[in-house]
């Protein structure tokens, strides 16, 4: 079984002038032969999402007109934007809206769902991207519309800004992507305004993200982050906030949003594993978007020099967004329309310079969390997740059903490269239940094909194992498939263990159950609207793999040692030295020193 939105790494789709036109020469076709007598672009098959999706259709032919002056274009164009107009705009309040600030306000919105009081919930993101759809009309009709149609389209535009910062509650489902989108089509429309009106549209839109959004990220691996669903990142929706923040620098040159998606970036490139993988986020685990973050990944690469582009996203929708049946869909057409305008290229080489979150060369990745347990871990083409064992996940020394990860005090990290070999040593302070403080020193070690992890922590009572992980995809170039097996060897005895129990706690890696599915039936709330990683951190017990200790170690330690990427035998000795704690392995020899004069760990290695 393969994850279905897991595929090929999003700098691998086409990207050329050329490329885009043969885009946009599809769209064209599809959209005249849907045209409607009254002008609507919209997929026959759209429910949701549906109030911006023709003027989004709109806005991409209008593009290409701009681009190609196929005349058949314009009269296109007049129809299906007097549609929108006509049909698509609403001025009386949805029944059951629940976040006006003020009622019968007469101002402009868009509905998620055109039937009134059916779903108003969505409303607010659906009435961001109507007003990201319009402003990018206003930028691409000139000539193209006559001006009273021009200046309908505009006082709408100006209505929808109204009611997204005046009659309704700012950013009410607290998604990141959405306010920081809503800022974004402020400041496009500020542009298109009278003086008088245009400075306090920017004014106000700068305003919103800083006390709106910027005031209120949230922290996560040493980053502030744009919130999203009340967690930091989303792995479908961060991408997408990372777009916003470069077409806001585009539009406004405000250095604020290159700071910000740098710092945004810089992020994403560390919990991203060598392959594009990753998991995790407070609305979606697994459903990667696909084109409507390749702006904000190509934009922010190249400013911070790393080739985001791995990022796997869904090439169902590698080109726009599309309808089951693979018919296009308007409703992110904005994001198609500035990914064609944007000229910045791939910048398609891994960053050389060290990341505290993440160790990665060659074909071998770790990307760590806030607490520097590993999140996910990349060798021989399979990734593994934290396992889970008596409610507690993660990869670390286990005795009596506690998981020494989680830790009392600063965790140390120390970077070194030498002879080849790229290594990261993680020194945490944690104590078990036997309120003992014991130091777990965690070293990881790769050639750029095999990664070795040792872990060392003062002697634990009998039975003590290592936690090493959940074997749970493999990667087969360009899809992700689910596995419960992997290429790993230990220097101690190893087991792959199964959940002996059944049921929504116990995840076992043998079933179709796809990470995600697990978590959302774990979370309070429905599918879509739960927290799956909340959902996730009730899991009780996991498929796992277990590592017993290393033979012969000294007395006053249990020293565990595990090979990922290869089943060749691997051996570890460990002994104490004049210089610290020397570990010799079949594959390297390395010596963790007691502590500097900053408290910080000396390591050395050698192959």
């Amino acid at each position: 079984m393969h994850l279905p939105r897991q595929l090929g790494p999003l700098h691998d789709l086409p990207d050329t002038p050329e490329a885009y036109d043969a885009v946009l020469a599809d769209v064209t076709e599809q959209a005249l032969a849907r045209l409607t007598p009254e002008g609507n672009l919209e997929h026959p098959d759209s429910v949701d999402d549906i109030g911006d999706t023709s003027l989004g259709i709109t806005s991409l032919l209008a593009l290409a007109w701009q681009r190609s002056k196929d005349p058949r274009l314009p009269e296109a164009v007049r129809r299906s934007l007097a549609f929108h107009l006509r049909e698509r705009v609403y001025r009386e309040d949805n029944p059951g809206y629940p976040n006006l600030r003020i009622r019968n306000s007469g101002l402009p919105y868009a509905r998620y769902t055109l039937a009134a009081g059916a779903h108003p919930i969505g409303d607010w993101p659906s009435t961001v991207w109507a007003l990201l759809q319009a402003v990018n009309l206003l930028d691409t009709t000139d000539n193209l519309v006559d001006d009273e149609q021009r200046a309908e389209l505009l006082d709408v535009a100006r209505g929808y800004w109204r009611w997204l910062t005046e009659a309704t509650f700012f950013n009410p489902q607290e998604a990141g992507n959405q306010a920081i989108g809503c800022v974004v089509g402020g400041l496009m429309l500020a542009r298109h305004l009278p003086d008088n009106e245009s400075e306090p549209v920017r004014a106000l839109a700068l305003r919103l993200y800083a006390e709106k959004i910027r005031a209120h990220r949230v922290a996560d691996r040493g980053a502030l982050l744009p919130p999203e669903h009340g967690g930091a990142y989303d792995n479908n929706y961060g991408p997408i906030s990372l777009s916003f923040l470069a077409q806001a620098h585009r539009v406004s040159g405000e250095e604020v949003f290159a700071e910000d998606g740098d710092t945004l970036a810089r992020y994403i490139d560390a919990r991203l594993t060598g392959g594009g993988f990753d998991n995790g986020g407070p609305r979606y685990s697994e459903q990667h978007s696909a084109f409507e973050s390749v702006l904000g990944l190509r934009y922010f690469g190249a400013r911070i020099g790393s080739d985001l582009g791995r990022y796997r996203g869904d090439s169902r929708w590698a080109r726009h967004a599309a309808q089951a049946d693979g018919g296009v869909d308007g409703h992110f057409a904005w994001m198609l329309v500035w990914q064609i305008q944007d000229t910045t290229r791939w910048h398609r080489e891994p960053s050389t310079r060290p990341a505290r979150h993440q160790l990665r060369a060659g074909t071998v990745s770790v990307a760590f969390d806030s607490r520097m347990t590993p999140a996910v871990v990349e060798a021989g083409g399979t990734y593994y997740l934290p396992a889970a064992v008596n409610r507690q996940h993660g990869f670390g020394p286990v005795c009596d059903g506690f998981v020494f990860c989680r830790p009392m005090g600063e965790v140390r990290v120390r970077d070194l490269r030498a002879d080849g070999l790229t290594a990261k040593l993680v020194t945490k302070p944690v104590v078990g239940r036997d309120h003992v403080l014991r130091h777990v020193r965690s070293l990881y070690v790769t050639d750029g094909t095999t990664l070795w992890t040792t872990v060392a922590v003062e002697r634990l009572p009998e039975g003590a194992y290592l936690l090493a992980g959940l074997p749970y995809a493999a990667d087969d170039g360009d899809r992700v498939r689910r596995t419960a097996e992997a290429a790993v060897a230990s220097a101690g005895a190893l087991r792959l263990t199964h959940p002996p129990e059944q049921g929504p706690e116990h995840f076992d890696a043998r079933s179709e159950l796809l990470q995600e599915q697990a978590a959302f039936a774990l979370a309070a709330d429905p599918r879509g609207y739960g927290n799956p990683d909340e959902g996730w951190r009730h899991l009780v017990s996991s498929t796992a793999l277990e590592a017993g200790p290393v033979p012969d170690a000294p007395d006053d330690l249990h020293v565990f040692a595990v090979q990922y990427g290869s089943t060749r035998p691997y051996t570890v000795e460990a002994t104490w030295a004049e210089e610290g704690l020397t570990l010799r392995t079949s594959a390297f020899t390395a010596v963790i020193g007691a502590p500097d004069e900053h408290g910080e760990p000396e390591l050395s290695l050698r192959a």
